[in-house]
């Protein structure tokens, strides 16, 4: 028989198998089931995959929940665009927004107290990467994503987006303070 022409017998799956075969097929189903398992363990124990919760949204709900957000808590604006820099208390919710090509607000939030972080994005998809952390998460038009975040370290932190999202992606850049 050649590798070449197919096989004389149209119903190879009734051939017996050969041992070499055999071993390989139960090696690869067993590393199968170790990663398979691997992945629900450390997601429990490894604390390094975030559990989100994610609800369906519209983009006028989530702007007026951002919107009273900031319009309590700014301290002050930065960049040229005036964006506000936001410092809401640990007991509040944290609202973030992705549109073409900006995160809206800048975030100051206190080292060691967790914050439940709200993201969503306005028109396309959008890549939430926190550097030097490496958290990220795909932001999707209509659905509110839950973060529960806890500062550990102090610094400015860049919110970058990881999912290209049209000319001026390069510019997608916001920032989160933690004092």
């Amino acid at each position: 028989m050649s590798a070449i022409l197919p096989p004389a017998e149209r119903l190879w799956w009734k051939h017996p198998l050969d041992r070499v075969e055999g071993t390989w097929i139960v090696i690869a189903f067993a590393w199968c089931m170790v990663m398979f398992f691997m992945m629900i363990y450390w997601h429990v124990y490894g604390k390094q995959n975030l559990s989100t919760e994610t609800y369906k949204t519209t983009p006028d709900r989530f702007a007026a929940k951002a919107q009273a957000m900031v319009d309590k808590y700014t301290v002050r604006t930065e960049t040229d665009q005036k964006i506000p820099v936001v410092a809401p208390p640990a007991t509040e919710d944290v609202y973030m927004i992705a549109r073409l090509w900006a995160w809206w607000p800048i975030l100051e939030l206190e080292k060691g107290r967790t914050y439940r972080l709200h993201l969503t994005a306005m028109d396309y998809n959008h890549g939430f990467s926190l550097q030097p952390a490496n958290i990220n998460i795909q932001v999707v038009p209509g659905y509110e994503h839950v973060v529960k975040v806890t500062p550990n370290a102090s610094g400015t932190y860049s919110v970058v987006c990881n999912e290209y999202c049209g000319i001026n992606h390069h510019q997608m850049v916001g920032r989160i303070y933690v004092k």
